[in-house]
Parts: structure tokens; C-alpha cells; sequence
């Protein structure tokens, strides 16, 4: 019975672990948020404990901080904590990139190139928001590729806390079409099946290219800002 018992505590916290990351991922719950236990048992209709544990694994996973005579709260989204989501996400989609060279087809790299050429109008366009999709899109089709399901799950949830931030931070385009232009190298590489210790260090440089571009131009704009007028 106690093992019985064990099972549904844990499918309990689950259940919550699941409603509370969504909220915080689709900005249900924004930055700052409160994360009431008691109130979030009465609506989900389960005890205090399950939401306790729900919320001590978000902790972990950094979507939840704890603030003194606060309680838990969900983390902020700032400059910094973008650029360590970018950082991470570059870290595993070069190794993920490598791992998925072997096994990438000729229908693949049509898509991608599918995609560039979509992602040009955008930047023509300045669709940010439709140049940001198209660019997850482009990758997306390379980590579906990778034979480590935990690597394709660790990346996704990656992608997810970056996709988390662009409600509250927003960043002109400062890449466009030097990224895009990357991309072709990516699949011309791919296509070639070079050197994986190769690849992997061009597809993560060239997700970390965006922090180098975003600190250019904070650079630029406080170099503007504290130049004496004309």
C-alpha cells in the first residue's frame, strides 16, 4: 500500500511540476510572480506537499527563485540571464550539431535552405519575431537528427528558457543576414561530412556570435549616448 501510495504522490507532482513550468513558459505566471503553495493546491485540487516538490524542482532548474519574506517567485529575465541561456543553448546545439551530421539527408538541407530564404524576407521585413522562428525552425531540423534522445530533450529545454525570455527582453536584430549566411556554411559542411570536432565548434560560435553582436551594439548605443553634442 505505502508503494501504492508513493506512485500517486509522485504522479501528483508531476501533474503540478507540469502546470507550473507551462505557466511560466507561455508567461502565464511573468517574472516576479508569486508562487503561492497553498493557493495553487486549492486549484489544482491536490495537497500543499506535491506543490512544495513541484516548485523545489523548479528551483533546481532555475525558473523559480526563493526571496526572503517573499516565498518563491519566478525568476527574473534580464540581460544576464539571457546571455548564460544563450551560453548553455550553445553549448549543447554544437555537440548536438556534431552528433547529428551522420545521419542528416539531402531532404534536410532543401528545407534548410527553405528556411534561409524565408529568413531573408524576414529580415527584409524586419519580422523579428517570424526571423526568430524560422531560425529555431532552421536548427530544429538538426537536433531531430541527433541519435541521443537525452541530448534532444536537454536542447529543447534549452531552446525553451530561451523562448521564455522574449516576452520580457526585447533585442533589436542585430544578426540578420550574417547569421543567415552562416547557415549555408552549416549545411555546406554537413553535406561535405567534415571533421565533427569542426562542426561542432562552428555551430556553437555561431550561436555565440549573438551575444558578441547584442554587446556591439550596447556598446555603440552607450558610445552615442555620452558623445558631446553637435
Amino acid at each position: 500500500m505505502a508503494r501504492t501510495g508513493a506512485k500517486k504522490s509522485q504522479s501528483k507532482q508531476e501533474q503540478v511540476y507540469e502546470v507550473l513550468r507551462r505557466r511560466i513558459l507561455d508567461g502565464t505566471y511573468p517574472p516576479g510572480y508569486r508562487l503561492v503553495i497553498d493557493t495553487i493546491g486549492r486549484e489544482l485540487g491536490v495537497s500543499p506537499m506535491p506543490v512544495r516538490e513541484a516548485i523545489r524542482r523548479l528551483e533546481a532548474e532555475h525558473w523559480v527563485i526563493y526571496q526572503r519574506h517573499a516565498g518563491a517567485q519566478v525568476a527574473p529575465r534580464d540581460q544576464e540571464s539571457w546571455a548564460e541561456a544563450i551560453e548553455s543553448l550553445a553549448l549543447l546545439e554544437g555537440f548536438v550539431t556534431a552528433r547529428a551530421a551522420p545521419h542528416m539527408t539531402a531532404d534536410d538541407f532543401a528545407r534548410m535552405r527553405e528556411i534561409d530564404r524565408e529568413m531573408y524576407a524576414d529580415v527584409e521585413e524586419l519580422d523579428i519575431l517570424g526571423l526568430t522562428e524560422h531560425n529555431e525552425a532552421f536548427h530544429r531540423i538538426i537536433w531531430e537528427r541527433c541519435p541521443n534522445r537525452l541530448l534532444r530533450r536537454q536542447v529543447e529545454e534549452a531552446q525553451q528558457r530561451l523562448n521564455a525570455m522574449r516576452s520580457t527582453i526585447y533585442f533589436p536584430m542585430t544578426r540578420g543576414r550574417p547569421s543567415i549566411d552562416e547557415h549555408e556554411e552549416l549545411i555546406v559542411m554537413l553535406e561535405e561530412g567534415r571533421d565533427p570536432d569542426e562542426i561542432e565548434r562552428f555551430a556553437r560560435e555561431h550561436k555565440l556570435r549573438t551575444i558578441e553582436a547584442r554587446n556591439r551594439r550596447q556598446r555603440a548605443a552607450e558610445d552615442a549616448a555620452g558623445a558631446p553634442a553637435s
